[in-house]
């Protein structure tokens, strides 16, 4: 998003239909205006500082970047962890995570305007020539639409408006003849024959070479495509319009968000997930602010700030009035039904929401922007990355983190809306994570899991075209920027639109199109950006006071539908029935379930509601019944630490959640299957012995290399090529006998985690690791050793670490390219086409080489035992205390009561209920 933009003015002596210029002008005075209210009274980070932030901001983009080039230039994306390109069908399929790739290199095109914005111009003038020599655009490969425009398109064009802009100033680009426009146009057309549908919704994906429907296309059978994917077009298809003059691209892209708006649900004002492109029916019909919807928002309200047709602006205020009245559960955003708005759909939040805060503040609306970022930022302090997905009570749902900066987005844009140097600290804090976590030898690696801190061999484009232009903008001034920022645009990708193509071929017509389709609100729309001091009152500790009942939130998992309870029980309502809080011996209970469904359409959504609960609430303690994944960290040279491996756990064996972890040299077995006494106890002695998977039970192995000496073991998977992009982690289970004789730990490694290890040791020969549940701190791992200066220049915290001084252990540093890799898990810029949850599954007693999956226990323990959050709703701090008790005693009371006996007294209440319980099982099994 752009700080320009969000009004129509600073007061209401603006008129209605001000000229464009006026109205950027006055957008970006807006901020400005704000910001001067809230560094009256606070104390802002010291020049030296920031500037020391955004030196490191420009080291690591440095980082990224040259290895990108180096290692995987011209692939589409760098695979950080084995140091070489990502080349679309030479890699294990990701399955709709690969449609971003088109062998057009991907990255470069990504971080065109990049390098601009981080000054780098003479990089910029390279990277251009590179573009118009080596890349094709006319390549047979299906790719998605979505992120071709985003990505590709978006990066031409901005590249282009950029370089435009460097000719002008006369020192760089003199050579420069519009080719880049050139390519986008010739992409342009490339992709509108995804347009041939009978509503204007394009297809969701299309052939660079054969197009749509052809027999050599392979595409063009699909029915569905996300909201998403198809409201988000509008700015480059008008943006190249307006470039090029040639005024088809816009009208396609006006044509679909136009449907899009006709086909919203008209009484709650909200779209689905999911719709047909040929009939118009909404597929999924759950709706919120993140994955397949995000930004559709977020390109109504800058299709008005860039092309300045009222319609647009129109179309979201009437969103955004449903989204604050049904979706905004402060300080949560939750996914509603779009035909029953007041039932929630889901009770979990996905990371792309992360983006709304930003789009709150384009919006004016920064108090409930201010608290979602905090609730997030609390999130993240828990978990150093913002997961995928996460439940209403902070609890990890999908534990993947490919290195989104749309949590980076909303800091930039809350900061230049409030100057509160504590964002600015936020922005410290996430170049810290970076920084200690994903760092690696060849780039920065997307978290495989953030509760182990393992890592994906993945950097995708959008890191190097969006994480680091909003890192760099939140430290910098206005003078370390070589063009004014406020003359441009954001995309959804981050990539740069002048501002001055409002006015610029203004061949499509301006007719409001939305009085057609229903009667708007006037006291709906603001013509005006919000008056500062109604906004922000004289208050330098405002902002303050919103994020401070918020610090706790994670940790106390004070849950949603706070402000809604605390109204129930001042008006003297019962709070509902929550799944959680439910007990089978409370004839009370008993009573409440009859009554759902059958009293009034409240007891209805009630039950809904705890059908919805109760199905999440069985499916969360099946998975809690499973071991988490365990963590394997190469901590020797040239790795420190930096290379994290997620490794299934073992059913026996000492358990790294409850010991400490074990660090020591492998050592391979001998024999390698580790199925009979070893013939090398020697070399295994005192250390952790790899062992080959397959010819007899896990169980056995672990016994005759605890009988050698060693103090742990990996079973490396036998079946060449196996990995986690296509199997899930699992657990390796005993033998059917007692197994309290192993006391070593056991971990499993597929076959391309494993690769890494015996890589490293062919080429380093002594190598050591640390088991562990989960990644340890490097300084913690390095503390008191001699390592190279690189390694600390890439984690602050340790410069104050105490070196040892001698001789013998001085060292040189050294640029390391690591061998290793990873496993790369599906996801990408929008998983609204998809994404996977890597939940271990546990194997078979008898692990003959097939290791079938053991089936999760039937019997689900009691929701009260082992529970680490407060009750839903009913135990927050500050309200009904008297329940809280109660709550207490009941528990306290039915310590051993078993979730298997509270189901059965309602069997029969359940079977009335099939219908609600398969749709709720759909959506729980739904992928983003």
């Amino acid at each position: 998003m752009s700080e320009a933009g969000g009004g129509r003015g600073c007061g209401s002596s603006v008129p209605q239909r001000a000229p464009w210029s006026l109205v950027a002008a006055t957008a970006a005075f807006c901020l400005v205006s704000a910001t001067s209210v809230w560094t009256a009274g606070a104390a802002p980070m010291s020049r030296e500082e920031r500037q020391k932030l955004g030196n490191q901001v420009l080291e690591m983009f440095d980082h990224a970047y040259g290895n990108y080039m180096e290692h995987a230039y011209p692939a589409d994306e760098l695979m950080p962890l084995t140091c070489r390109g990502r080349v679309r069908g030479q890699e294990p399929s990701r399955g709709d995570v690969d449609d971003a790739l088109g062998k057009f290199s991907l990255t470069l095109i990504d971080s065109l305007d990049t390098l601009v914005v981080l000054n780098k111009t003479k990089e910029f003038e390279d990277a251009v020539r590179k573009v118009l020599r080596d890349v094709n655009l006319d390549n047979d490969v299906v790719v998605s639409v979505f992120e071709t425009n985003i990505r590709v398109l978006g990066g031409l064009l901005g590249g282009h408006s950029l370089a435009i802009m460097l000719k002008e100033k006369g020192e760089y680009m003199q050579w420069y003849n519009d080719e880049l426009l050139q390519m986008a146009k010739q992409l342009g057309y490339k992709l509108l024959p995804a347009f041939n549908t009978t509503s204007g919704l394009p297809y969701p994906r299309i052939n660079l070479k054969f197009g749509i429907r052809k027999p050599e296309a392979r595409t063009g059978t699909e029915t569905d495509t996300c909201t998403a994917c198809a409201g988000t077009l509008i700015l480059e298809f008008a943006a190249l319009s307006r470039f090029t003059g040639a005024t088809i691209f816009e009208e396609y892209a006006r044509k679909a968000l136009d449907f899009l708006w006709e086909k919203r649900q008209r009484s709650s004002n909200l779209v689905g997930v999911t719709i047909n492109i040929h009939t118009g029916d909404w597929v999924r019909k759950d709706s919120g602010v993140g994955a397949g919807i995000d930004s559709y928002y977020e390109y109504l309200l800058k299709a008005y700030v860039l092309l300045g047709d009222d319609s647009f602006l129109e179309r979201f205020n009437t969103h955004y009035d449903a989204i604050m009245r049904y979706i905004s559960q402060p300080p949560l955003l939750l996914d509603v039904h779009i035909h029953k708005p007041m039932l929630n759909a889901r009770t979990w939040m996905d990371a792309l929401l992360a983006f709304f805060p930003g789009l709150q503040v384009l919006k004016g609306d920064i108090r409930p922007a201010i608290e979602t970022h905090e609730m997030l930022y609390q999130v993240i302090k828990k978990h150093n990355f913002l997961p995928e997905a996460f439940t209403t009570d902070f609890r990890v749902h999908w534990a993947q983190h490919p290195l989104r900066p749309e949590f980076a987005e909303s800091t930039y844009f809350l900061y230049k809306a409030t100057g509160d140097p504590y964002y600015l600290e936020v922005g410290k804090t996430l170049i810290e994570n970076l920084n200690k976590y994903a760092r690696v030898p060849c780039g920065f690696a997307a978290m495989k899991d953030v509760r182990t801190g393992s890592h994906e061999d993945r950097m995708d484009s959008f890191f190097l075209a969006e994480m680091f232009k909003y890192l760099y903008l939140l430290f910098a001034d206005k003078e370390d920027i070589i063009f004014d920022i406020e003359d441009y645009i954001f995309t959804t990708e981050a990539h740069l639109l002048p501002l001055w193509l409002s006015t610029t071929n203004q061949s499509i017509s301006k007719k409001n199109t939305t009085s057609e389709y229903t009667e708007l609100d006037d006291s709906n729309f603001d013509w005006t950006c919000p008056n500062t001091q109604i906004l922000f009152p004289n208050d330098p500790l405002y902002a303050q006071s919103i994020r401070e009942p918020l610090k706790n939130v994670v940790d106390k998992s004070c849950p949603r539908g706070i402000i809604r309870v605390e109204e129930s029980f001042r008006s003297g309502a019962k709070p509902p029935l929550r799944a959680r809080d439910f007990m089978a011996t409370n004839p009370e209970h008993l009573e409440i379930l009859k009554k759902m469904g059958a009293a009034s359409s409240i007891d209805a959504e009630d039950g809904l509601r705890f059908m919805q609960e109760m199905i999440e609430l069985s499916s969360q303690q099946q998975k809690e019944q499973q071991l988490p994944p365990r963590a394997v960290q190469i901590v020797s040279h040239p790795f420190f630490g930096r290379v994290v491996l997620t490794a299934g756990p073992a059913q026996f064996g000492l358990d790294l959640s409850k010991h400490k972890e074990t660090r020591g040299f492998v050592a391979s077995s001998k024999p390698y299957n580790g199925c009979s006494e070893l013939t090398n106890p020697e070399a295994v002695m005192g250390k952790i012995a790899l062992i080959q998977r397959g010819q007899c039970m896990f169980a056995e192995k672990a016994r005759n290399i605890q009988n050698a000496g060693a103090i742990g073991g990996i079973v490396i998977d036998d079946n060449e090529g196996s990995s986690s992009d296509t199997a899930p982690l699992f657990q390796m289970a005993g033998d059917g006998k007692d197994t309290d004789d192993i006391k070593i730990p056991m971990l499993f490694l597929f076959s391309k985690e494993g690769s890494i290890i015996l890589d490293a040791i062919r080429e380093y020969e002594e190598v050591e690791v640390l088991l562990s549940d989960k990644a340890k701190d490097r300084a913690a791992i390095l503390k008191g050793k001699m390592i190279p200066s690189y390694i600390i220049n890439s984690n602050p915290e340790m410069e104050n670490e105490e070196q040892p001084s001698s001789e013998n252990d001085s060292q040189s540093a050294e640029q390391i390219t690591s061998s290793s890799q990873e496993v790369d898990l599906v996801d990408q810029e929008s998983p609204e086409e998809s994404s996977l949850n890597s939940q271990p599954e546990s194997l078979s007693p008898a692990d003959m080489d097939n290791a079938a999956s053991v089936s999760p226990s039937e019997q689900i323990s009691n929701p009260m035992e082992n529970h680490e959050t407060t009750s839903l709703d009913g135990e927050c701090t500050d309200f009904d205390n008297q329940l809280q008790e109660q709550s207490e005693t009941e528990e306290d009371s039915n310590p051993n009561v078993s979730w298997d006996k509270k189901v059965q007294p309602i069997d029969s209440i359940l079977a009335d209920w099939n219908e609600d319980i398969e749709a709720f099982e759909m959506m729980e099994k739904d992928e983003l």
